[in-house]
């Protein structure tokens, strides 16, 4: 499967409970154990994330309609639990309720909604489903049928749900930046509003000179899973302006927070920026819940509640972080660090001095910054909405993860950084989601205040989609 580059590779195999081979086994490692459909799903969901290029809350979205629609069928067979957009009417009698029809149930509600959103990936998820025993093109089984009937009833509703899925997730609203695209390899010399985003010309992986547009600006508006996204993205503050102290104090300390990078900040900076080809940031999370599985021993009914909460809730964080991005059209630092310091003399990663007109975050090259708006963090959302609701589900905060950078493995100074292997620990989930919200501080790609008050906001939307996803499966609806 591709992944981001080196660094990305070996850190996946150590956090992935699932890989299928390890440079080296830490100490606390969790023996193999046989993956059950929701695993397996989920692992074929993020290859065709990898693969693809949808951006974050796309993906957010995907994983919650994949994870939505395995759960709706899985609730078919339990005494209690009730779909999403069927409730109990799909309930089987008792002597059905198997592991074998949860599964095939699973897996067809599962394959229809992954074809659904990828269907360019189709050949991938068919030979899953042939892999698992299923044929995907005979769904002749009740189980099978009431699989089907359970998605269709989600995506009939996701197709509705303001994303514009059938439109290829185009712009709803009329978007437009005020400010003229700034070319990154030339020094800046003005900008239209310093406070506002603006859009980004640089050369990409390919070699093409490419300007992104602002990623779904539309995307505030789309159904959330707790319909509360919204509100709680409303009740965020606002950035800061230019002209104001603070928003001198947030450039100053930016400057001065990648001019003093070390070789473990770095690599935190690149473990976590989960960009083009990479499971991006809501399906790093998938990986985590992999490895939690895995840890704590799941079967196939703690693993298909744990990831439709946990699936449900990042994609309420990237409707939310997506409406204050919206709302809010704020600046990122490459804009704010070169307009305030054009013309003077500063420091920089790699022990440079440079023009400040020319300034760059600690990002490889050809992603120099997503292209949407500073505030408030999209990592610092999904990874502390993910945390939360792994925290409440495995009943306490432990976690225990951990990922080793390979010297030398760096995008943005490769052959440079780190100059010896770097392992990354967690603890905790809050510590895991604290490092993913300042790696984008430390990558210059977020400022101080579009950090926490992103963690704040994922941690209020991972709490309400903790009680939603726990309504369904107690039979509350």
């Amino acid at each position: 499967m591709p992944v981001r580059g080196s660094l990305r590779a070996l850190a996946l195999v150590l956090v992935s409970a699932t890989a299928l081979v390890a440079p080296a086994a830490p100490a606390h490692a969790v023996a193999p154990v046989e993956r059950n459909v929701v695993l397996r799903w989920n692992e074929a969901l993020l290859s065709a994330v990898r693969s693809g290029t949808l951006g974050p809350p796309m993906v957010a979205r995907a994983l919650a309609v994949v994870h939505t629609c395995a759960y709706d069928a899985w609730a078919a067979y339990d005494a209690v639990a009730v779909g999403t957009r069927l409730g109990g009417s799909l309930r089987r009698p008792e002597a059905e309720r198997t592991e074998a029809n949860r599964a095939e149930a699973i897996s067809y509600a599962a394959h229809l909604a992954a074809v659904d959103l990828y269907p360019a990936q189709r050949a991938g998820f068919d030979t899953l489903m042939t892999e698992l025993g299923y044929d995907p093109a005979a769904p002749t089984g009740q189980p099978a049928r009431t699989g089907l009937a359970a998605c269709q009833a989600v995506l009939d509703h996701r197709h509705g749900d303001g994303s514009n899925q059938l439109g290829g997730y185009a712009d709803t609203t009329d978007y437009a930046p005020v400010n003229a695209p700034m070319a990154v390899a030339d020094p800046l010399t003005s900008v239209a509003d310093p406070s506002r985003w603006q859009p980004l010309t640089y050369r990409n992986r390919a070699g093409a000179l490419v300007t992104p547009p602002f990623l779904a600006p539309h995307w505030g508006g789309v159904a959330s899973f707790t319909g509360r996204a919204r509100d709680l993205a409303d009740a965020v503050p606002a950035p800061a302006a230019y002209g104001t102290h603070a928003y001198r104090a947030q450039v100053a300390e930016i400057v001065s927070l990648t001019a003093g990078l070390t070789d473990r900040r770095k690599a935190i900076a690149e473990y976590w920026a989960d960009g083009p080809s990479s499971e991006t940031p809501p399906g790093h999370w998938s990986l985590f819940a992999q490895r939690v599985s895995a840890r704590d021993g799941h079967g196939l009914d703690e693993d298909v509640k744990m990831f439709f909460a946990l699936a449900n809730s990042v994609m309420d964080a990237g409707i939310a972080s997506w409406e204050a991005k919206r709302d809010h059209d704020s600046a990122r630092p490459i804009t704010a660090v070169r307009f305030l310091h054009r013309g003077r003399q500063i420091p920089t990663w790699g022990g440079r001095v440079i023009d400040g007109a020319t300034w760059t975050p600690y990002q490889a090259p050809t992603f120099p910054t997503p292209p949407f708006a500073e505030h408030v963090s999209g990592h610092s959302t999904f990874s502390a909405a993910a945390a939360e609701v792994l925290r409440r589900f495995t009943g306490g905060d432990t976690f225990g993860g951990e990922a080793v950078i390979a010297k030398g493995s760096s995008l943005v100074e490769p052959g440079v950084s780190p100059a010896h292997d770097v392992t990354l620990r967690w603890s905790t989930f809050t510590e895991a989601a604290d490092q993913a919200g300042l790696s984008r501080r430390y990558g210059g790609i977020h400022f101080l205040a579009g950090d926490l008050q992103g963690r704040a906001l994922g941690k209020a939307v991972g709490a309400a989609a903790w009680e939603r996803a726990q309504a369904y499966w107690s039979g509350r609806g």
